[in-house]
């Protein structure tokens, strides 16, 4: 069951009899009603009045609303029945031709982060307002027609407290009086989008303002953030990013930003990492980074700025008709960002490797997503919201963004961008499909592009590639041939473009000393350009990640590998190794002790620290549900020991000895290592260099809590200290990871009776689930499958929930760490006799799959 769903079906039908022209939208955001009277709830709703212009066929239709109450309406001056207003959509019939419809209603702020959620800051007080409305909840601020094919003007009117400040699409305006303490901001109407990335953020915000210069004059820059991270707000770097963006995409793209002036808003409880509202960037204001972090999060964080930035482009000025094309969306926007960071990192000198963090990252995203029972075709059948909302994973933004990868590598860049800019000049402000923007491919590169479609789009599943190689005796080659299978499920063998590098040990350094590429097509494609040449001490197959497979290291390949990770000088072959083995882990042809070890030798010496977060994390995941039981303690003590002398010879103040000390508080689990995490919390012997500062006190907090070193009191003193929303959160996660059933009985409820905000919600989700509790956790095996089975069916509040909030429930309290062979055949057995629906049944099928994964993996490592 998914509330308020709209069907591709419907919007199609909508589109055929009529056409959004212009609105004129006004929010009282000041608690006031009809005729100034109070509303009832004025911290939870809003008064919202929408005038909007469209042309028709003669047709019954609607107009998509989510609100309270509606207080009047009316077509063309001709007042509707109240009636006609089901809480979805308010109904009426036209006639052919041109209509206006105004409708006042009373709706409701969020506190899940969809429509116009509300937040008021602890730290001080203050309130503030943010709209996110993918996929269709813009109909939750005003009436409209909510779908990406219905383009319109859009302008705003904003009555709110005269201390605000007001953010919309369009040009920053000065607020004029309305009343006493009441202020009114009018924006200018915006050129044609779709009501999906319209946006108004409203509050005392801190705003930071620059300029781009352009040739047609300086281009004016904002950032906001909440007054209580204004400290915080690294605004020169955020700008400079901004700035490099906005100069690789509008030559490359060939057509300057359409959207007048470029606020990038920094909210709190925010579900996504971004929004790429037009003109109007929202971003999750954990960007704003009040403790010290790593290298890995500033690349990240000036991704998401070009991966938003790309939508300007990819997405707003040019719009999908119907979410089908959702992957292409974001993949697009996947792929630019990189695009855009390598070209700055060339030419600035920034010292990352996009592509290098896109393996170590992204791709592993998409693999696990695309082996999962749930996989699709990049190109999904959208046929409604609920399915759109399934699908922002790893296959419509990673595995999207390796397949256009994949089709720059077969018609060339210099070909791919001509195809974008002319995609882009034809179609401005307008709605394509995916047809459109091959057309411009195949007519700017000349090449039929047909086989993409089919091979790279269609069809789900990823392909495996491995060397087979013969040699002579003086080590030469004389025969090399690329190997590539598909899984039984999803059979098909796709052509790839693909390189191979050949690595050898030069000067104390794995470097590469050759390069062939070439099309692999079908189960097996001879290499005979390598025949001769001598064989190398590392064959990397799809050498400069060229495309989207997994692959397999010869023998030789992976001695060399192990002995030889940290002196491999590339990162971005690194990151190829690196999920080579991850791969093989979570196929069980590695053992994870292996692994470890191979973590333990290398993450010292890798350079990229998205590659070193995540190894370690992995290393993690290997030991708690990849080895089998009876040597875990034994591996886990050897994983906390070397990780412990990582952070010893760590250089004092690092981002190395920063990611190590995360790790060793993420792997204590008995007093000796409670004692160490302890005394940092109390300033006592800390690593010289290393901050205790709030993230990482409360990353020792919680995990103090899950080995049951402290409780309710520490954690109290705790969020004291940090009297903010994020400590409060973190609080929250901190109780939730405790060890007393007291502890877990709360968290139950904040997670699936209370109405937790969103952000809070997720802490605690993700933080009750901890190998060592099993005894603890066993009443909620069962408790899981009653909220399922509740989920599904619509029971108990649950028809109400938003997504982001089911998904926590059902991903985070799956209880994995009780997933033994009897629970899985018992739960299997269970979902086989009960009607799930599609949304729930495909969360629960993947955490079952997930657990049956690990199962194979631990049955593998106690058989070796």
């Amino acid at each position: 069951m998914f509330a308020a769903n709209i069907t591709r079906a419907e919007a199609r039908r909508r589109s055929e009899s009529l056409t959004a022209e212009s609105y004129a939208v006004t929010l009282d955001l000041t608690g006031a009603g009809p005729e100034d009277r109070p509303l009832e709830r004025q911290d939870a709703q809003f008064l919202s009045m929408t005038r909007a212009r469209f042309r028709s066929t003669d047709a019954d239709t609607d107009i998509n609303l989510i609100a309270d109450e509606v207080i009047e309406a009316s077509l063309d001056g001709e007042p509707l029945p109240t009636e006609a207003f089901d809480g979805e959509h308010l109904a009426f019939h036209v006639a052919e031709g041109e209509h206006e419809l105004v409708v006042t209603a009373v709706c409701r702020y969020s506190r899940t982060g969809e429509g116009l959620h509300r937040f008021v800051d602890p730290a001080d007080g203050r309130v503030y307002l943010y709209s996110q409305f993918e996929s269709a909840d813009a109909r939750r601020a005003y009436a409209c027609f909510d779908q990406p094919d219905q383009k319109a003007s859009f302008e705003f009117t904003v009555l709110a407290p005269e201390s605000w400040q007001v953010i919309s699409n369009s040009p920053a305006v000065e607020p004029t009086p309305e009343r006493d303490g009441v202020a009114r901001w009018a924006f200018a109407p915006t050129e044609r989008i779709s009501p999906y990335i319209t946006a108004v953020c409203a509050g005392e915000f801190h705003i930071v303002h620059d300029v781009y210069p352009t040739p047609e004059g300086d281009r004016p820059l904002s950032i906001a953030v909440r007054q209580s991270l204004a400290d915080y707000l690294d605004a020169d770097r955020i700008f400079t990013t901004t700035k490099r963006g906005f100069a690789v995409f509008e030559e490359a793209f060939g057509r300057p930003y359409a959207f007048g002036d470029y606020a990038q808003v920094f909210v709190p409880e925010f579900n996504f990492g971004a929004m790429e509202n037009a003109g109007c960037v929202t971003f999750r204001d954990e960007y704003i980074f009040r403790s010290r972090v790593t290298a890995a999060s500033y690349e990240t964080r000036d991704n998401t700025i070009l991966h938003e930035m790309a939508h300007m482009w990819f997405g707003d000025l040019v719009t999908m008709r119907w979410w089908d094309d959702l992957w292409l969306n974001e993949s697009f926007a996947e792929w630019a960002s990189h695009y855009a960071q390598k070209r700055i990192a060339d030419e600035f000198g920034t010292g990352v490797d996009p592509w290098a963090s896109f393996g170590n990252q992204r791709k592993t995203w998409a693999y696990r997503q695309d082996q999962l029972p749930s996989t699709h075709p990049i190109a999904a059948d959208m046929v409604d919201l609920e399915a759109v909302e399934l699908n922002f994973d790893g296959i419509t933004y990673a595995k999207g963004a390796s397949a256009l990868r994949q089709l720059v590598a077969f018609v060339g860049e210099d070909a791919f961008l001509a195809g974008v800019r002319a995609y882009f000049a034809e179609h401005a402000f307008g709605n394509t499909e995916l047809n459109d923007l091959l057309g411009a491919l195949e007519q700017a590169s000349g090449r039929d592009l047909s086989f993409f479609t089919t091979q790279w789009l269609q069809t789900a599943g990823v392909n495996t590639i491995r060397a087979e190689i013969a040699t002579d005796d003086e080590g030469r080659f004389t025969e090399v041939a690329l190997l590539q299978t598909a899984s039984d499920r999803w059979p098909t063998l796709r052509r790839h473009r693909i390189a191979v590098g050949l690595y050898n040990l030069v000067d104390g350094r794995l470097t590469r000393t050759d390069r062939v590429e070439l099309d692999v097509e079908g189960p097996r494609t001879e290499v005979p350009e390598l025949a001769g040449k001598q064989r190398p001490d590392l064959l990397l197959p799809n050498d400069d990640d060229l495309t989207y497979a997994k692959i397999r290291l010869d023998d030789r390949s992976f001695a060399t590998l192990v002995e030889n990770m940290g002196r491999l000088d590339s990162a971005l072959a690194r990151s190829l190794c690196w999920g080579a083995a991850w791969d093989m882990v979570r196929d069980a042809e590695t053992a994870p002790a292996d692994y470890v070890d191979l973590v333990l030798r290398g993450v010292g010496i890798e350079s990229d620290l998205t590659a070193v977060s995540a190894q370690l994390a992995q290393a993690r995941t290997a030991i708690d549900y990849y080895a089998a039981p009876a040597g875990r303690v034994r591996l886990s003590d050897r994983f906390t020991g070397g990780v412990a002398r990582l952070l010893k010879d760590a250089e004092p103040g690092s981002d190395h000895q920063l990611a190590f000390a995360r790790a060793l508080a993420s792997s204590i689990r008995d007093d000796e290592g409670a004692a160490v995490l302890r005394a940092w919390l109390d300033g006592e012997e800390v690593p010289g260099g290393l901050q205790v500062d709030p993230d990482l006190r409360w990353r020792l907090v919680t995990n103090l809590a899950r080995v049951g070193a402290v409780g309710e009191d520490e954690i109290a003193s705790e969020a004291s200290r940090d009297n903010t929303a994020t400590g409060a959160e973190h609080a929250a996660g901190a109780r939730s990871a405790l060890r007393t059933p007291e502890a877990k009985a709360s968290a139950w409820r904040a997670a699936t009776v209370d109405d937790t905000p969103n952000e809070t919600h997720v802490q605690v989700c993700a933080q009750f689930m901890h190998r060592g509790q099993e005894e603890l956790l066993a009443p909620y095996a069962d408790a899981y499958l009653d909220v399922v089975r509740a989920m599904s069916e619509g029971r108990d509040g649950w028809a109400n929930k938003s997504s982001a909030i089911r998904q926590h429930v059902l991903m985070y309290l799956f209880p994995r760490p009780l997933a033994d062979r009897a629970f899985l055949e018992r739960v299997t057995a269970w979902v086989a006799d009960e009607p799930l629906s599609d949304f729930v049944g495909r969360l629960v099928a993947e955490r079952l799959d997930d657990a049956e994964r690990a199962l194979r993996c631990q049955e593998a490592d106690a058989a070796r």
